[in-house]
């Protein structure tokens, strides 16, 4: 029984050995079938035969009537103008042109199908590096090199070891026809790591031999936003472009390959500072103005991502998942891509790199640009769903993070002079109210003249909204100073990362230009439109901004309207605008009486006498006129002739404009006499029941009410009011 149990599992063992073996030989044939399949494929594929050829082709191979070559690279620059090439195509010809196998016309001729369908391998590039420090390359071929690189800079898979040979494409930064190139390159490699002493000695230096060349200074005001103490060369807030597009001889093959394959990989080669290369054609339109898709510059697929542990942009959804993640986080390779998302702009906010911001500056600069300035007339239009939602998105973004970016602020300078005040209206005069404060130097120039020319020739419409929109532009001034003051200057800036040092003199000198010029408008505006109540509301708006500078925001100036606007306010003819006005003079006065404690307590500040005589002037025109009716007496700000006054046969023309006669509240006083049978005295209780809070409020803090002694119950006489 043992013997046969051992029998039976002997026999069982062998069984088990034999369904192994012929399970191995099946497996075994099924690869080699797989195997002889592949090789069956790739023999019968030209492209995968011709990128065999070249990755075997021994260097010194003739190319001069070599037909192999010849078919060969035909069928690799058919499939790169195309379809564009794989990863692993581009790594292979990429290394084949730059190792010179069959010398630099070979070179220069890939180079220029060299049309990724994905994305470049970074080791391709840090290889193609390396064969440039060989030097055994032709400048023109270096060159065009470069410029591919720049171009498909975005579609490198990642940057990490690109970083790492940045002393080695710094080192051709004195080559005087690589370098606005390199100046490039090194520009979108910077981190701040990437600063080195000896490196700014030698841009110094460099700048010391060619002059003041843009791409130089570009690159060093970059070193100076990471290390200002190393930089201490002086540089122009403003500078002109620095770096020119280089994707002329690839744009419309790239443009093309990205089209066919419906966008799943697209090179941000708007990438660039420089907007002003110019082509052949001046028709385009809105090809920029998409925001791309959200995704990280490095692939998930990698295996630089997994040896990382990366986090997707494109996989954040809640706030919390961004906060367990925040050191896991790869900044996008187009960032254009971060105005689609809060989430991710809330990452930038929190990673404060300066050189994404910088990035994200430059392609919303070159969109902008290319786009609204650069298009010839009929591709300005303004139904482009395109355009609407970029600058839509833009806006967004500026109100989450609360400040605007400063290529935003360079267009409108520039766009504002061509501009017709119709394309796009809300969110120009939207962006325009988010500008950090201009200097008062060059206010004049970059503002008021193009927006004075376009106020007076427009539409009532277009003049309320352009005074609306200089009003939130001062509310957005003033709070930035109550929050950024410091008690040895100001520091108001566009992002932390592109500031604008100003000193509390300038700031308060560029205030008073803007208080002024919206005056000078004002004034004109209700000339023009007859003193339209729906303008003389966006005005009063404004100077309800401008009367509580002092106390609402802190700064120590005190700005009185025009009387362009004063009195068209004081005799308007509905009853809300001198209700607002009465607000506007009672906040005036409470800014007034409170800096003039202070000044006398510090001696820090000093308010100008002139306001406070302007203010006495208005306050007593405005209690002579409202309550004590002695308008057009001799003494007062208005005088008319007697004789033209008795020539109107109007009755007691001195009261036309007190509370019972004025335009504005007669309806109030002859409903009220319907209603209290001529009980005066309960009739300016009636108006502040009625709501005008801003009447009340200027008749109890300018008026001292007192009864006479002697006098009935009847009649407008009971009451003797005195200015107080």
């Amino acid at each position: 029984m043992a013997k046969g149990v051992n029998l039976s599992r002997s026999d069982l063992d062998s069984s088990s050995g034999s369904d192994l073996s012929v399970s191995s030989r099946t497996s075994n044939r099924s690869l080699r079938v797989v195997e002889k399949e592949r090789r069956k494929n790739e023999a019968g594929d030209p492209f995968l035969l011709a990128l065999k050829y070249f990755s075997e082709v021994e260097a010194g191979t003739p190319c001069v009537g070599n037909d192999v070559l010849e078919r060969n690279l035909v069928q690799v620059e058919r499939v790169g103008l195309s379809r564009g090439l794989p990863p692993e195509a581009i790594s292979v010809m990429l290394d084949y042109a730059m190792s010179l196998r069959m010398g630099g016309m070979m070179c220069v001729r890939v180079l220029k199908f060299l049309i990724p369908a994905t994305v470049v391998p970074q080791e391709a590039v840090v290889r193609a590096v390396a064969w440039l420090c060989v030097s055994k390359i032709a400048i023109s071929t270096q060159v065009l090199f470069l410029r591919w690189v720049l171009t498909v800079f975005d579609m490198i898979d990642s940057k990490d070891n690109l970083r790492a040979v940045y002393g080695f494409i710094f080192h051709f930064v004195t080559e005087e026809n690589l370098s606005p190139y390199i100046c490039h390159l090194l520009y979108l490699l910077t981190r701040r790591e990437s600063v080195r002493p000896f490196r700014v000695r030698k841009l110094l230096d460099l700048q010391t031999k060619m002059g003041r060349q843009p791409f130089l200074l570009h690159l060093l005001s970059l070193y100076k936003v990471f290390c200002p103490e190393l930089v201490t060369l002086a540089l122009p807030s403003r500078m002109r472009s620095g770096f020119k597009n280089h994707n002329s001889t690839w744009k419309a093959a790239l443009s093309a390959v990205q089209k066919r394959n419906n966008g799943q990989v697209s090179s941000d080669i708007s990438l660039t500072l420089g907007v002003k290369h110019k082509t052949n054609s001046r028709k385009r339109k809105y090809h920029h103005l998409e925001v791309p898709s959200l995704s990280s510059s490095v692939q998930r697929n990698s295996p630089f991502s997994s040896s990382r542990k990366f986090f997707p942009l494109e996989q954040l959804h809640t706030f919390p998942e961004l906060l367990d993640n925040l050191h896991r986080i790869e900044l996008p390779s187009q960032m254009g891509s971060l105005l689609g998302s809060n989430l991710a702009l809330c990452y930038l906010d929190y990673v404060q790199d300066d050189s994404a911001f910088l990035r994200l500056n430059f392609w919303l600069g070159h969109a902008l640009h290319e786009e609204f300035l650069f298009c010839s007339g009929d591709g300005g239009s303004g139904s482009s769903s395109e355009a609407l939602h970029l600058l839509n998105r833009l806006l967004s973004t500026q109100q989450f993070l609360q400040e605007g970016f400063s290529s935003t602020e360079g267009f409108l300078y520039k766009f504002l002079n061509v501009w017709d005040g119709s394309l796009l209206r809300p969110q120009i005069l939207g962006l325009l109210s988010d500008i950090p404060v201009v200097p008062s130097s060059c206010i004049n120039q970059l503002l008021f003249e193009p927006l004075m020319q376009l106020f007076f020739t427009s539409t009532l419409f277009f003049k309320c909204s352009v005074i609306d929109c200089l009003n939130n532009m001062l509310s957005k001034w003033l709070t930035w100073h109550s929050v950024y003051a410091l008690e040895d200057g100001l520091d108001i800036s566009l992002h932390s990362h592109t500031p604008m040092n100003m000193t509390l003199s300038g700031f308060m000198d560029s205030v008073v230009e803007l208080v002024h010029f919206v005056g000078r408008l004002s004034a004109v505006g209700l000339q023009l439109e007859g003193c339209h109540s729906l303008l003389l509301s966006f005005i009063l708006d404004f100077y309800e901004t401008v009367c509580d500078m002092f106390l609402k925001y802190g700064l120590p100036l005190v700005v009185m309207p025009p009387v362009g606007v004063f009195y068209p306010a004081l005799f308007a003819t509905d009853p809300v605008s001198v209700d607002r006005l009465g607000y506007i003079m009672y906040r005036y006065k409470k800014n007034l009486t409170s800096a003039k404690c202070q000044q006398q307590e510090t001696k820090v500040f000093h308010i100008s006498r002139q306001t406070y005589r302007e203010f006495n002037h208005y306050l007593s025109f405005m209690v002579s006129c409202l309550w004590n009716a002695k308008m057009f007496l001799p003494g007062m700000a208005i005088v008319v002739d007697q004789e033209l006054l008795s020539l109107s046969k109007v009755p007691e023309p001195w009261t036309s404009f007190d509370l019972i006669h004025h335009p504005a509240f007669l309806g109030y006083a002859l409903d009220f006499h319907h209603k209290a049978r001529k009980q005066w005295d309960w009739y300016l209780e009636f108006l502040f029941s009625q709501g005008f809070q801003g009447l009340r409020q200027f008749v109890q803090s300018n008026i001292t009410r007192r009864s006479a002694a002697g006098t009935n119950d009847q009649g407008q006489g009971d009451r003797q009011p005195t200015s107080s």
